[in-house]
């Protein structure tokens, strides 16, 4: 069984990005372009896998390496093309018998896609496989010019096609399968654009022709294979990734009143007969159970929502939160870190971080847990059935236990039993009788001071 290295291609500098952030780190549904292709090449599970960087792209190696750190970084120093980077990919590698050309800014190439490329590659007996595509707007493509028996004799720059090849030919979308040994031969020899002092891999196809090897395509589908060059085209991926998704989860029985409004992250889980109603943003790492519901405006991120939960209108998980099953987080409530047990509910108004609250709780509007001292973080631990009055402040660290009730309007710093009371708050003061005198002094201090003025 043949071998296969992967070579992912991104020393491109992405200046048409218009910002300083490295194009393949520029995020598509909250994971950089670049992660997205690495998860792919991941799942095929290389021999070998080499990116291709720019020397300045110092953010982009620590990304390869915190996110793939068994990948090998190659270094394209000067950038001079994708025939060059190529070359430099197969010199280094020394383990595998096929190299797979990907590209750093390609996120919705699928691994089923590759896998389809392998096998045609293996049984053409080629010696390099392109993939081609029909994309919506084929400009800017090179054109595919094929034989009647379908082998690939040539790809040709748009420029120089041929209106003929231009309205009818497929489009090279960049992703090539090489024979390794061929490549490192061949490589070497491609000869330098001077208009652009670079060397094209497309160039290695008339070479393999000329020496007489078999080049072939597959092609995929108008999509899959579109890459971005600038925020205009980032836009039009992250729409067709979020239209892709949304469908995926219609068919698999999400209810989505208004799906066109709900915005989801690469790794998104929601289960079937979850409502997710409109203006809803999925933050990574959410996970939503069947017959929970997500109401409008909300904002999820590293959360898990269990099954008949209520999140929203208007809430906000953040990373660390776990709602039980029936668990409430009502309109501005906002949690981090914190876990509600089944039936717990915050309605309204409060702000819950590295909290556990116990089953079947009550947390009143305008609680907050004070979990920060300027230094570090501090965990509330409410206990099952407890209730925590209105526009408390439990100062963390604290519990307050089982079925204990915390009063409206405390400042709870010490922890309260099982089953007692805790009222911490200023004494009120009644003066029956009081309340005209009180408007007439305040009338003359205003006539005093204008009188003044």
């Amino acid at each position: 069984m043949s071998r296969l290295a992967i070579a992912v291609l991104a020393a491109g500098r992405g200046t048409r990005m218009r910002n300083g952030l490295a194009k393949v780190l520029h995020p598509l549904a909250g994971r950089p372009l670049l992660g997205h292709v690495l998860a792919t090449a991941s799942a095929l599970e290389p021999a070998a896998l080499v990116v291709v960087l720019d020397p300045r792209s110092e953010e982009v190696a620590a990304y390869v390496t915190a996110e793939c750190p068994g990948a090998r970084i190659v270094w394209q120093d000067p950038p001079q093309g994708t025939g060059d980077a190529a070359r430099r990919a197969a010199e280094a590698v020394d383990d595998a018998d096929r190299l797979l050309v990907l590209y750093g800014d390609t996120p919705l190439l699928g691994a089923e896609t590759l896998r389809a490329m392998i096998e045609r590659h293996a049984t053409a007996g080629a010696a390099a496989t392109v993939l081609a595509f029909r994309p919506a707007r084929r400009e800017g493509y090179g054109r595919l010019r094929l034989a009647e028996d379908d082998r690939l004799l040539e790809i040709v720059e748009e420029r120089h096609a041929t209106p003929e090849l231009r309205a009818e030919a497929p489009c090279n979308a960049g992703v090539m399968l090489l024979e390794l040994e061929t490549a490192r031969a061949l490589l070497p020899q491609l000869p330098l654009r001077p208009e652009k002092g670079e060397y094209y891999l497309t160039d290695l196809v008339a070479a393999l022709v000329a020496a007489g090897r078999r080049c072939v395509v597959l092609e995929a589908g108008p999509e899959e294979p579109l890459g971005v060059n600038s925020q205009r085209e980032l836009a039009e991926l992250e729409a067709v990734f979020q239209r892709r998704r949304r469908e995926a989860l219609l068919d698999r029985g999400v209810i989505m009143p208004a799906p066109d409004t709900v915005f989801l992250a690469f790794d998104t889980e929601i289960g079937p007969g979850a409502v997710i109603e409109p203006q809803v943003v999925f933050g990574p790492g959410v996970r939503v159970a069947g017959g929970a519901v997500v109401r409008s405006f909300s904002h999820l991120e590293g959360a898990e929502v269990a099954a008949g939960a209520v999140v929203g209108p208007f809430a906000r998980l953040r990373p660390g939160s776990r709602l039980g099953e029936g668990a409430r987080v009502g309109n501005f409530v906002e949690t981090k870190n914190a876990v509600l047990g089944t039936g717990a509910k915050a309605n309204h108004l409060a702000y819950l971080g590295d909290a556990t609250v116990g089953e079947g709780a009550n947390i009143g509007a305008g609680t907050i847990t004070c979990n920060y001292d300027g230094v570090a973080k501090h965990r509330t631990e409410i206990g099952r059935r407890a209730f925590v009055g209105s526009n408390s402040a439990l100062v963390a660290p604290v519990r307050i236990g089982a079925e204990a009730i915390v009063g409206a309007g405390s400042t709870i710093t010490r922890d309260v039993p099982d089953r007692a009371v805790a009222v911490a708050r200023g004494s009120q003061q009644v003066r029956p009788g009081r309340a005209p005198d009180l408007r007439q002094r305040f009338a003359r201090r205003r006539a005093e001071k204008a009188a003044k003025e």
